[in-house]
């Protein structure tokens, strides 16, 4: 009787089929899917060659007992006939000059402002009486901050013309004196 469940692609291990021969050949291998690398190339460029010798090193020592190579010589500095002109004692003088002058006008004008504020908070009673018709104490003082601001300018300009333009104008003849003397070489 025949088998309801068996299908003709898969019959069963016990059924033969008449109808195909009893012996197939196997199928034929498939091709890999990638090729082989081949190390051996007769490209000395190719990756797989291996890399040249680098060139010795001429401090490295061939035998332990061979002498050391004496190191080269450095370059003698040039020693220049005058002194650069950023360690010129001129312009340290300068500088301290302008530090000076910047600190006095900006405590001149700032103190002022810092008294005006201090008296403001601490004797309301002396800011508000009266000097005469009418006019605050603190009002004047309040006045009188924008005339102590153009003094502290006016000071600033007047001890630059006569202490520190004269050192400037020292400090840029000579180095336009220097810069004459490098064109020259």
């Amino acid at each position: 009787m025949p088998d309801p469940f068996a299908s003709p692609e898969h019959p069963r291990p016990h059924q033969h089929r008449p109808h195909q021969d009893s012996y197939q050949p196997p199928p034929a291998p498939r091709a890999p899917l990638y090729q082989p690398y081949d190390p051996y190339t007769d490209d000395p460029s190719h990756s797989a060659y291996p890399p040249s010798e680098p060139p010795p090193d001429p401090t490295r020592l061939t035998y332990p007992w061979q002498p050391r190579p004496r190191p080269p010589e450095p370059p003698q500095p040039r020693v220049p006939r005058h002194r650069p002109l950023g360690q010129h004692s001129d312009i340290r003088v300068l500088r301290g000059a302008y530090r000076r002058q910047r600190r006095v006008a900006s405590l001149t004008a700032l103190g002022y402002f810092t008294l005006f504020l201090i008296l403001s908070a601490f004797a309301p009673s002396l800011m508000t009486s009266t000097v005469s018709g009418g006019l605050s104490t603190g009002l004047l003082l309040g006045l009188l901050q924008v005339p102590v601001t153009c003094l502290a300018i006016a000071l600033y300009e007047h001890s630059a013309r006569r202490r520190l333009d004269p050192i400037a104008d020292r400090i840029r003849r000579q180095s336009e004196l220097d810069a004459k003397r490098g064109a020259g070489r």
